[in-house]
């Protein structure tokens, strides 16, 4: 039997916990290579997701991933990785100064957007 993805939590496979360090300053890297830094990250129960400083990759953008699509943890290399591609993160609803997590539509448009990959 198979549990359904569940975006706003960390898998089994993450190895991560309620309550563990913090992965702000990791870099994370994508099936196909590194996307950026994690500059804000959210433990909270249900709505657990990171934020990526992509830099020069995709012009400074910032992007949301949900908990979820994290794949697993290096705490020793600090280094976070995705099931993802490239392509499917840059492809992601936008995160701006005008869009916070806290807004349900914007919430529901990521949680929507890679749920996609996952079913």
């Amino acid at each position: 039997m198979t549990t359904a993805w569940e975006p706003w939590s960390y898998r089994e496979s993450a190895t991560r916990t309620p309550g563990s360090a913090s992965l702000v300053g990791y870099h994370v890297h994508a099936t196909d290579g590194d996307i950026g830094k994690i500059d804000e990250a959210s433990d909270q129960v249900g709505e657990s997701n990171i934020v990526v400083d992509t830099g020069p990759w995709i012009f400074g953008r910032k992007v949301i991933l949900p908990a979820g699509v994290v794949e697993r943890v290096d705490d020793a290399d600090q280094k976070v990785y995705v099931d993802l591609t490239k392509d499917q993160i840059k492809n992601s609803p936008d995160l701006d100064e005008s869009t916070t997590f806290d807004d349900p539509t914007y919430r529901d448009s990521v949680g929507t957007y890679y749920g996609g990959f996952y079913l």
